[in-house]
């Protein structure tokens, strides 16, 4: 059972943080308790997210998960799939999505396995509402800041695409450390053209400074190397 600080979940509906349920981060909660369900789903939705709420981890899995921010109150015991196999699970196929694990027993091993396998909290019932609020303030902030990063690594592959092949070779082996002298040496052409292609390219990727043009090739993963 909850603990009973999670019981008079009406009070806290004046604390909502979103205007709109329907853009508001989800909150998953996988739990085979119809009890547990209900006050999670409850003070979840009093605080402004949006909750989804799930009896065993096939049903979950089942679901067409929604886009956005969002993050995952997980059960260890269900009848099916248990909470520590379906974490495993979500690292194959939602590796981004925090997991905050409840239970109504617990033991170090068990705690252990969860927190190396990625976990940011594991609590055990009956659950205290305000830690259980603030782990998931915490797990949406990382959600919305992986998703910030993805959206920032689409945005420079389509930036790197933009590219020509060979303002990519140019970019490639810039941001190597290679002068435009050298570039020009190994592509066969002038540095003259070194210097056109590497100002469209420049352009193109709108880096600022040199420092970020070499980011944002780390960041595409492109061959870098030392010296220069």
């Amino acid at each position: 059972m909850l603990a009973t600080s999670l019981e008079p979940l009406m009070e806290t509906k004046g604390d909502r943080t979103a205007t709109d349920v329907g853009d508001a981060p989800t909150v998953f909660i996988v739990d085979d308790d119809i009890s547990v369900r209900e006050s999670l789903e409850a003070l979840i939705g009093a605080a402004g997210w949006r909750p989804e709420v799930f009896a065993s981890a096939n049903e979950f899995l089942d679901h067409r998960q929604a886009a956005g921010p969002s993050c995952l109150i997980l059960d260890v015991n269900l009848p099916d799939l248990n909470g520590l196999d379906l974490q495993a699970h979500i690292a194959e196929a939602q590796a981004h999505m925090p997991i905050i694990f409840v239970t109504g027993y617990g033991d170090v091993p068990m705690t252990v396995r969860a927190m190396k396998a990625g976990a940011i909290e594991f609590l055990t019932k009956p659950i205290n509402k305000d830690v259980l609020l603030a782990a998931v303030r915490d797990a949406i902030g990382r959600s919305l800041a992986v998703a910030d990063q993805e959206e920032e690594i689409r945005t420079l592959r389509a930036r790197h695409d933009s590219l020509t092949p060979r303002e990519k070779e140019v970019m490639a082996m810039v941001v190597s450390g290679l002068l435009n002298k050298q570039v020009g040496g190994q592509l066969g052409i002038s540095e003259i053209t070194v210097k056109a292609h590497r100002g469209r390219m420049v352009r193109k990727m709108r880096a600022t400074t040199f420092a970020d043009l070499v980011n944002m090739g780390a960041r595409l993963g492109l061959a870098t190397r030392s010296g220069g």
